[in-house]
């Protein structure tokens, strides 16, 4: 698993995700990417374009930092998951409360 972080002009912090967020992929970057959504008010738009799997280990690493996130003030969002991983996310109820958007246009306005 690989973990990428940018910081956008309009203060969004961009998380990349690359490959599996099995148990593996999780525990290499949970610690990493809990950290890069630390802070008060922050938005985070989580990039999920290039993970093709997520396990139930993955998901509550996203889902308590979401929460964590939200309890601090600020938002976080999914950036364009490819199907199968929007399917699971879906399955599980994640996305009744962290929206996915497909573009970075209306992911960046649906933080703000």
């Amino acid at each position: 698993m690989k973990l990428e972080y940018t910081e956008l002009q309009n203060g969004i912090r961009l998380i990349k995700l690359e490959g599996r967020l099995d148990l593996n992929g999780t525990y290499s970057i949970e610690v990493q990417f809990v950290n890069r959504c630390a802070g008060e008010g922050m938005r985070v738009l989580v990039d999920l374009s290039q993970v093709d799997y997520v396990s139930s280990v993955g998901i509550p690493m996203l889902v308590n930092t979401a929460k964590t996130v939200v309890s601090r003030g600020g938002k976080m969002a999914f950036l364009s998951p490819q199907e199968n991983v929007v399917k699971v996310l879906e399955l599980v109820g994640v996305t009744q409360f962290i929206p996915i958007y497909h573009d970075l246009e209306n992911a960046a306005k649906g933080l703000l």
